[in-house]
């Protein structure tokens, strides 16, 4: 079952810096992630979101390829790459997988200005590996669907003051 975490970081560019980490450790089939989001709020408000996997264009090239293909069946390939392309495209952009977009937002709401957050959507992990590589960074939990014990093993990993350990 997976599980959803989100941590906030203090930085706009954080978020980006741990999730390459973890692409590092799924890399090294440490942690496999179900999808992945970065969102970062700029010092004037406004909210960006990144997801890992761009629907819009693997929509567009996949319709394209499709519609050139039908288009050489009516003797014209360029106008069904163009129509395929368009079609995907717009395919792409109204499907959502793996995070809801909704939800992202709503959460991205209530991050500070200048700062960032990483969404997770975790499928598998090595705990220990994983919580280990985390610790380096200045992340906040913010939510996560983790049973209680696994949450606060998080919470410890993440404490990166030393007057508390």
């Amino acid at each position: 079952m997976s599980q959803l975490i989100v941590f906030v970081l203090p930085t706009p560019d954080g978020a980006y810096a741990m999730r390459e980490a973890l692409d590092e450790l799924r890399r090294q089939d440490v942690i496999e992630l179900g999808d992945a989001a970065v969102v970062e709020r700029s010092a004037d408000g406004k909210v960006r979101l990144q997801q890992a996997t761009n629907l819009v264009g693997a929509g567009a090239l996949g319709g394209a390829v499709w519609g050139a293909l039908v288009g050489l069946v009516f003797l014209s390939p360029w106008l069904g790459l163009a129509a395929g392309a368009v079609a995907g495209a717009l395919a792409g952009r109204f499907t959502d997988i793996g995070i809801d977009d909704d939800f992202i937002h709503q959460l991205a709401e209530t991050i500070a200005p200048g700062q960032s957050a990483l969404f997770l959507l975790i499928d598998r992990w090595d705990e220990p590996a994983v919580l280990g590589q985390l610790a380096a960074f200045d992340a906040t939990l913010l939510r996560t669907s983790l049973p209680a014990d696994e949450e606060a093993r998080l919470r410890a990993a993440l404490d990166n003051d030393p007057a508390q350990s």
